[in-house]
């Protein structure tokens, strides 16, 4: 039966990152290899009275078929939400309810991209992005990144030259994986290089409530002039990531055509977890519950530094992330990320070697 995949299933063999993964799964192990939530955060006991209530006042609803666009309710608070963390001048006919954020970038590509077509992104990035964007069969060209944001040379260079480039995806807070965030100068530079093209710029914004210190420059979409940027949203990582629910900020054109892929895909997202998540907003106060989540996370991330800063010789370099779950390590050219792992594991301690967030490979030192 292999024999009659489609071309796509050439990206999605396994690869040497999968056994890698497997056994970073063991319980066992103390794994940093994945940005999961803490599940000891999870609102549990008010989502179980939310589930009760919501079967006995909106049960027939919550367990029907609904819209494509998704729960109005619910993507009113989410545009509220919105426009107050990222300053945008959103309304709920900008807002789609998707099944997760991979969701997000899965129909993303497929709206933009054909075979050979190219996606620009940052030099590293996201590992699910490079999996949802790969069934498209895409060319990828990395842009160098340093720590105020993407090089705004390397960027240009790549706009001038790559004839066929279709999309830019970036995430400007907390990236994943390198923890890095924009300065606003970088934005606004970045902003200006792109207005100059006719490309779809995907800012996706998962981490950008977990900040620790500091402040919040602006989102990429309060700088765009000419409604080239779309924000993808997520309950995932400030909720809870087994719901599914996640959104994507746009025109209304535009979405028009998003909706038509997404229904397509899966009709629509989860009619009871959206009704779950509206009443959660409507009952409980989720500012309060960010702020433990940013409180203990920040705790976690202190310690993380702190023994990195102890244990680590100095030929070795890692971010210091204002937010978010991710810190990036850099070893000397001559270190396997992929030995070290291995060597690691015997202690049972496991992380993700850095080469597998390249789309174009190499830096196997990090």
């Amino acid at each position: 039966m292999n024999k009659q995949f489609a071309r796509r299933m050439v990206r999605f063999q396994e690869s040497d990152l999968t056994p890698i993964l497997r056994l970073a799964a063991n319980p066992e192990v103390i794994s940093f290899a994945g940005g999961l939530p803490a599940p000891e955060l999870f609102p549990v006991e008010p989502m179980k009275k939310i589930a009760v209530r919501v079967l006995d006042e909106h049960g027939k609803r919550a367990l029907q078929y609904s819209s494509t666009e998704g729960h109005l309710p619910l993507r009113e608070k989410i545009a509220a939400r919105t426009n107050k963390n990222l300053k945008t001048s959103l309304k709920a006919e900008n807002i789609v309810i998707t099944t997760g954020s991979q969701q997000s970038l899965d129909i993303l590509a497929k709206m933009y991209v054909d075979e050979g077509d190219c996606i620009l992104c940052e030099s590293p990035t996201y590992l699910g992005a490079l999996s949802a964007f790969n069934a498209c069969l895409p060319a990828y060209r990395e842009v160098a990144t340093d720590g105020e944001g993407m090089v705004i040379a390397d960027l240009e260079k790549a706009l001038a030259e790559e004839k066929r480039a279709k999309l830019i995806y970036v995430i400007p807070d907390f990236q994943n994986p390198s923890g890095k965030t924009w300065s606003l100068e970088r934005r606004k530079a970045f902003m200006e290089a792109v207005s100059k093209y006719d490309i779809l710029v995907v800012e996706d914004n998962p981490y950008g409530e977990l900040r620790f210190e500091g402040t919040t420059p602006p989102s990429l979409k309060s700088l765009d002039r000419k409604g080239q940027v779309v924000v993808l949203g997520t309950f995932s990582k400030i909720f809870c990531p087994g719901l599914r629910v996640a959104w994507v900020c746009g025109e209304p054109a535009f979405l028009e055509s998003f909706c038509n892929l997404k229904q397509a895909a899966d009709l629509h997202t989860s009619t009871l977890s959206q009704y779950e998540i509206d009443a959660y907003l409507s009952e409980n106060d989720i500012e309060e519950h960010v702020r433990t989540l940013v409180s203990v996370y920040r705790e976690r991330r202190d310690v993380m530094i702190r023994t990195m800063d102890e244990a680590f010789p100095s030929e070795v370099t890692f971010t210091r992330p204002e937010g978010g779950l991710f810190t990036w390590a850099e070893m000397p050219e001559k270190v396997s990320g992929r030995d070290l792992f291995m060597k690691a594991l015997e202690k049972k301690v496991a992380f993700v070697p850095g080469g597998a967030f390249y789309p174009n490979g190499g830096h196997e030192n990090t």
